[in-house]
């Protein structure tokens, strides 16, 4: 039986640090547009949704046509806010697709379907990219180790591995976008936080220090951009980069 993926962008109305990025302009478009349409390129979805708890995003998202559904204003994670959507629907696979990157790639979300896809017996993939040294200290960098299967070992704020012989030595940033089992998402929003996952703020550690394996696909989209909306100087380096690049790209 052929697997039925879809793709859901959890969008939440309030920031700390930038209130209603979702509909944030870049060039033209609200930067949940873009980040839809980007998405509407990959060929292994069925359906895209954008899953928020506002009436203001969901207005912006059907009115450049696109699907979404309101939820509710309580979840305390995306995986949370993706859970009640995927529940209304009949996806064997979901994709967490992160709703401040208005410059994902199509590539990396068969990328990281393809395991699931190759394996019925795994239950979540995510991404991980190489940086420069440059970003090795930066604790909004999260690293990344794999195993020899390429399964996550860790993921932590702090650099790892610690390079003590600096030959060979290669760090991974995670990148935020996660394909799920159906059952093994719902099963995932019930566990509760455990220990690293609260010291590292990481939600990620939860599936580890339960035990479960978590395949860790190094992307080779060439067309991806790193750059998540935070802060309204990412805000501009997008508008920047989008007055740049023209809508080819983004």
């Amino acid at each position: 039986m052929k697997n039925r993926v879809i793709g859901i962008i959890p969008a939440r109305y309030s920031s700390t640090r930038l209130p209603g990025k979702p509909l944030a302009d870049i060039g033209g478009k609200p930067m949940i547009q873009r980040v839809y349409e980007r998405s509407l390129m990959a060929d292994i979805f069925l359906r895209v949704l954008v899953a928020t708890d506002d009436a203001r995003i969901v207005d912006a998202v059907r009115a450049f046509g696109g699907e979404a559904v309101m939820t509710s204003v309580d979840h305390p994670s995306g995986s949370d806010r993706i859970a009640e959507a995927a529940a209304g629907t009949d996806a064997d696979i979901i994709v967490n697709i992160q709703g401040d990157e208005p410059f994902v790639s199509p590539t990396m979300m068969e990328e990281v379907v393809a395991p699931l896809l190759a394996d019925p017996t795994l239950p979540m993939c995510t991404l991980m990219h190489e940086i420069p040294e440059s970003s090795y200290g930066d604790p909004n960098v999260v690293k990344v180790v794999v195993n020899l299967k390429g399964e996550a070992m860790y993921f932590s704020r702090s650099l790892i591995p610690y390079p003590r012989k600096k030959e060979g030595h290669r760090v991974f940033e995670h990148v935020g976008i996660y394909a799920y089992r159906r059952d093994f998402l719902f099963a995932y929003t019930k566990m509760p936080p455990t220990p690293m996952e609260r010291l590292e703020s990481l939600e990620q550690l939860r599936v580890l220090e339960n035990g479960y394996r978590l395949k860790v696909v190094p992307t080779n989209a060439p067309d991806y951009i790193p750059l998540s909306i935070d802060t309204i100087e990412d805000l501009e380096k997008a508008r920047e980069l989008v007055k740049t690049m023209g809508d080819t790209h983004a």
